[in-house]
């Protein structure tokens, strides 16, 4: 039996088939992963803007919490 060359569109689809099996195989761990980016940039940017924010004492903090005015 001879051996039919590969072809770059053989190797396309072949690659296509692989990586959506892996997907749906892998399907929780890239959620989970996914998840841990978006925490990730969230947490960065509340750190930023906290950074660039007006600085405010502590007791402001604890009156805020308790529900009385700044």
């Amino acid at each position: 039996m001879e051996m039919q060359p590969v072809t770059p569109e053989m190797l396309k689809q072949a690659l296509k088939e692989a990586l959506e099996e892996a997907l749906q195989e892998k399907r929780a761990f890239l959620r989970d992963l996914i998840e841990e980016v978006l925490e990730d940039i969230a947490l960065s940017r509340a750190i930023q803007e906290g950074l660039e924010s007006e600085e405010v004492s502590r007791q402001q903090i604890f009156d805020l919490l308790k529900g009385g005015d700044a």
